[in-house]
């Protein structure tokens, strides 16, 4: 069976311009994320990394299509990223491509096209401390995580968060000031599995933290789709009995004029 192809897509703008950053990741956060999935999938699989300033930001129709999970990370430049590609993912997710959005990916314009809401939460930059608590234990994204994760600085994440209610909640956390974050969500859109997971704000070094990058692998692993198709949900017309023969369907005022 061959590998799960994985590319990690990262924004990598603090890391050019904000020296802490670059001193915590020195080649990207998004390398320590590749590194992470290496780490806990070794040959189930093969990671290649994207990022914003690459042509069509590393996520060409080619490079869609050869790729069974897409990781997401961004903040500062959402806006810069094109409709056209964000187009494209979308509709590669629909098909069956699996994605894992990862902290401030929360307002990223495919996460938010996905979910149909703001997307929008409470925070607070102030070298908060993290418990992540596993509420489903017996889900595979669980599967080998400690309960709970702690993360002794990161960055609040708080209720009221606004998505729609999640397929399964996995992860909760709980920070310094008493708040609260669903920080661990699944979703399915079209024919493709979503998994959202907060910890990891550039500021603090939550991607070398072994039991983070844990959870992103088992995403990953979990995330993938039926790999021998890609294909969006199709409207298709049927003649009875006839269980596995789908007709085109252009319109109802096409369909009319051919039954006459």
């Amino acid at each position: 069976m061959r590998p799960i192809r994985v590319t990690v897509w990262g924004e990598n703008r603090h890391e050019q311009v904000e020296p802490r950053v670059a001193e915590i990741y020195p080649d990207g956060m998004h390398n320590a994320i590749r590194r992470g999935i290496e780490h806990w999938l070794g040959e189930q699989a093969a990671v290649t990394t994207a990022t914003l300033d690459d042509p069509e930001h590393g996520l060409t129709e080619e490079v869609l299509a050869g790729t069974d999970v897409l990781t997401w990370w961004g903040h500062v430049a959402h806006a810069e990223v094109s409709d056209e590609v964000v187009d494209r993912v979308h509709r590669h997710v629909l098909s069956g491509m699996g994605l894992v959005v990862l902290h401030s990916g929360h307002w990223s314009k495919i996460f938010t096209k996905l979910m149909g809401t703001t997307c929008t939460l409470r925070w607070r930059s102030a070298n908060d401390r993290e418990l992540v608590w596993t509420v489903n234990p017996a889900h595979p994204i669980a599967r080998g995580i400690p309960h709970p994760i702690e993360i002794p600085a990161q960055e609040m994440y708080g209720e009221q968060f606004d998505i729609p209610a999640p397929d399964e909640l996995i992860f909760i956390s709980s920070f310094t000031g008493g708040e609260v974050f669903r920080s661990g969500c699944t979703f399915r859109r079209g024919n493709g599995k979503i998994f959202y997971f907060s910890p990891g704000d550039q500021d603090y070094p939550v991607y070398h933290h072994p039991d983070v990058l844990h959870v992103i692998a088992n995403g990953v692993e979990w995330a993938v789709g039926d790999r021998s198709r890609r294909e969006l949900p199709t409207l298709l017309r049927y003649e009875m009995g006839d269980f596995f023969n789908g007709h085109g369907y252009r319109g109802a005022l096409h369909n009319k004029e051919n039954s006459q």
